[in-house]
């Protein structure tokens, strides 16, 4: 590593370990196994989100253990620390999905404070399903002491008469069997063979997008993170993250050094490049936030306008995340990245070393077709696009692939849920040319701002992608695929102009002029005597967030 070793420094466990007054909280650890010597050494947090919910997590316990085993090879002492998780596509288009962006910040408060009542000196923190990641991120930076983000990986494809498959295509096939394209026993067998174990959504979905992230922004190792899930390498790469936390430590190396605004646009670049998730937008600002770095909607616009779409990743592409691993990582993607001028090689990652000198060794596989050459680009722009206009003042997120319209024009559909616009489309009563509209999703109406996969899943199953558009003050699954905009704010429940679309009104949306409008609209007028709803949660953890929730166009953040 190349920062200076700050040796002399007292770390924080000292104060909870150390000294006669301090013989009773050393009993209690000694109760729980900890010898005298245990608690002489730095105090390293281990922190994981097993939970069995899901199969994205499934491997965090085996994983800690290694971690803890090459923490205490390097001279620390870890302790275990678990915290919460939701799954995304198992809560999909329930009521249970509102839990989901909720529990990035329960997450990211859980982390933090463990570590500051424990006093931890350091943590290792093992993410996985997709607002663990950015939970993490945002946990270190409140923290700002030595720590590191290890993904637990990628779970790998499933096989499905001869072909990959991974869950973006069981949410397409319900809407095919809806539509009389595919028969009900084909998307049974497709359920039982999709997931074929432990691991995250397979395509470059939010999961494996904020992995990139992390990567790339230079909060975990290059080369640990594209590891799938399953075998001895991801074990192997926990117990290498259990070691380097020491040296991470040892050279007193902080969240506030890595996280910059260069490395932040290189993140930005990388989910660009990579066609990453739009969730990605959201999970940025709020990090970025954390650390008082000024990361704007524009800002991503104009960094993804600059970057070319190089990787021909699922939803949008061919190829699932472990076919990224086995091309050459994402370490492959950023080197190109950096040889191109997109992403500045000097940032500094939790190595110690900068993200040009990571990625240097990194080789590519003869052949792969994953990460395309930079003078042959899927796209000259990247997948992330921010649209404005009358619909969206503050701002409003699409994913553009190679494939996706990026102009579209026509009548309304409007639903205040999700689940009504789902009906309809299943129904039978969208018809191309349409612009489904659902509001009353956002961070405060939701509560919670689902994502809205069910929806859009069944609009391409029913074979409506090339001629559907939707609009949404909710979000979209990284496995969202087709010309679907989300993240309007300001948002229906605080009287955003999405709250006065009514059905028929002609909406028009173009990627080429960033624009997303209702032209003949006079919201002003329309919302003279609107007047919000009455919250659909009164107490408990759902009201609290709509009490203390912002707007998706900072991040929808909760902190002050």
């Amino acid at each position: 590593m190349n920062a200076t070793p700050q040796t002399d420094r007292r770390l924080p466990s000292r104060t909870m370990y150390e000294g006669r007054g301090r013989a009773a909280a050393r009993a209690y650890l000694h109760g729980t196994g900890f010898s005298p010597e245990d608690l002489r050494k730095p105090i390293i947090g281990v922190s994981h989100a097993w939970i069995e919910t899901m199969p994205c997590n499934l491997n965090h316990r085996d994983l800690a253990q290694q971690v803890k085993r090459g923490v205490r090879s390097a001279g620390g002492t870890p302790m275990e620390l678990n915290t919460i998780a939701i799954s995304d596509g198992v809560t999909m288009g329930t009521e249970g999905m509102k839990a989901s962006l909720v529990s990035r910040e329960l997450i990211a408060d859980s982390i933090e404070l463990v570590a500051r009542g424990h006093m931890f000196d350091a943590l290792v923190c093992i993410v996985a399903c997709d607002k663990t990641v950015p939970a993490a991120a945002m946990a270190l930076a409140r923290l700002d002491r030595p720590g590191l983000v290890l993904y637990s990986g990628t779970i790998l494809p499933g096989r499905f008469r001869g072909r990959d498959v991974t869950m973006g295509e069981v949410f397409e096939a319900i809407g095919s069997v809806a539509a009389g394209l595919l028969a009900e026993e084909d998307l049974a067998e497709m359920e039982l063979v999709a997931c074929p174990g432990a691991g995250a959504c397979g395509g470059q979905f939010t999961a494996n997008t904020m992995s990139m992230v992390m990567e790339v922004i230079g909060l975990s190792p290059v080369g640990f993170n594209s590891i799938p899930a399953v075998g001895t390498a991801k074990m192997d790469a926990a117990e290498r993250a259990g070691a380097t936390i020491m040296s991470v430590l040892d050279n007193d190396l902080r969240p506030s050094q890595i996280l910059t605004r260069p490395a932040f646009e290189n993140a930005v670049a990388a989910v660009a490049a990579s066609g990453g998730s739009t969730n990605a937008v959201l999970h940025l600002l709020a990090l970025a936030r954390e650390v008082g770095v000024g990361l704007t909607l524009e800002d991503i616009d104009r960094i993804s306008r600059r970057t070319p779409l190089l990787c021909d990743l699922l939803p949008g592409g061919r190829f699932a995340a472990a076919d990224l691993h086995a091309a050459g990582g994402i370490g492959l993607l950023t080197q190109r990245l950096i040889k191109g001028g997109y992403v500045d090689g000097s940032a500094m990652t939790v190595t110690g070393r900068t993200l040009g000198e990571e990625v240097a060794e990194v080789s590519e596989t003869p052949g792969q077709e994953v990460v395309v050459a930079l003078d042959h680009p899927l796209r000259p722009e990247g997948g992330l696009v921010i649209l404005k206009g009358n619909l969206a003042p503050e701002g409003s997120v699409v994913k553009i692939t190679a494939h996706t319209l990026t102009s579209h024009a026509g009548p309304a559909r409007v639903f205040d849920r999700e689940e009504d616009a789902y009906d309809a489309v299943i129904g039978g009563q969208i018809k191309p040319g349409d612009v489904v509209v659902i509001r009353y999703e956002g961070p405060r109406g939701g509560p919670g701002m689902r994502e809205m996969l069910s929806v859009t899943g069944a609009i391409l199953g029913e074979g409506l992608g090339g001629s559907v558009a939707l609009i949404t003050d909710g979000r979209f699954s990284g496995a969202t695929n087709g010309f679907m905009v989300g993240h309007l704010a300001p948002e229906a429940a605080v009287g955003g102009p999405i709250a006065g679309l009514r059905d028929g009104d002609v909406i028009r949306l173009d990627v080429a002029t960033r624009t997303v409008e209702a032209p003949e609209v006079d919201f002003a007028e329309r919302l003279r005597d609107w007047a919000p709803p009455e919250p659909r949660y009164a107490t408990g953890v759902f009201a609290k967030y709509r009490t203390l929730v912002g707007s998706a166009s900072t991040g929808a953040t909760t902190g002050p």
